[in-house]
């Protein structure tokens, strides 16, 4: 309970001390490209993600880090196991990211002005239309440089095993031509779901696998596409 009480009063403060770097990201110029912007944007959240699963007592190790191409956007695909998925590969994947999350976290103060400024997309995807306008921004922001993260399960699975992955999100690499760079997660879910959501510390492991390119994507079906890279993925459990 104590590690839980401490975890939470950190995490106030991380997200509370995002505010002054906010309002000067609010002020960059317009003339500034995107790939100046978005390394002087990650600073902060890269800081928030280290600090947060410092926070929660979390032991991290990362395998695999150089096999993230740097001169262009790629997509990240990884599995989802908890809560603490997102400042994980906020602090430790090296490279600006957005995600697409849930439209909930629209709800969040400082956090969602954060996620839009990091060029993340907010879905409902129990409203199909807006979803399939998701994937359009979505593949316009990789177009432009920005590199992007999916969970193809659509929500925790808070355990090791993985749900089947979903399809729709990989016309995001297919319709863009971007790298996809399968990541494996495992642990988090050690931290807070499997104790009833109670934090307690673990050991997590990140690792990230060699990009699967366009050439070798680009004749594969979609749900070939998403069997290939769970598998990957799997294999690096």
């Amino acid at each position: 309970m104590f590690r839980t009480i401490y975890a939470a009063f950190k995490i106030i403060l991380l997200v509370l001390g995002t505010y002054a770097p906010l309002q000067k990201i609010k002020k960059l110029p317009a003339s500034m490209s995107p790939q100046e912007k978005d390394m002087l944007i990650h600073k902060t959240p890269d800081s928030f993600g280290k600090g947060m699963m410092k926070a929660a007592g979390a032991k991290v190790e990362v395998e695999g880090i150089e096999h993230i191409p740097t001169d262009r956007a790629v997509l990240f695909v990884s599995n989802h196991q908890s809560n603490f998925d997102i400042p994980l590969l906020m602090g430790y994947l090296q490279k600006p990211i957005g995600f697409i999350a849930k439209a909930e976290l629209q709800k969040l103060p400082l956090v969602a002005e954060w996620m839009t400024f990091m060029n993340s997309i907010f879905m409902n995807r129990s409203d199909r239309r807006q979803s399939l306008q998701a994937i359009k921004d979505g593949i316009e922001l990789l177009k432009n440089g920005h590199s992007l993260v999916i969970f193809p399960e659509g929500t925790r699975s808070k355990t090791k095993q993985m749900a089947e992955f979903k399809t729709g999100s990989f016309h995001l690499a297919v319709k863009s031509g971007v790298p996809i760079v399968p990541v494996t997660i495992n642990g988090t879910y050690n931290l807070l779901e499997a104790n009833g959501n109670r934090i307690k510390p673990a050991h997590v492991k990140l690792t990230v696998s060699p990009p699967i390119y366009e050439e070798q994507y680009k004749e594969m079906e979609l749900k070939d596409l998403a069997k290939y890279t769970q598998d990957l993925i799997a294999s690096k459990m």
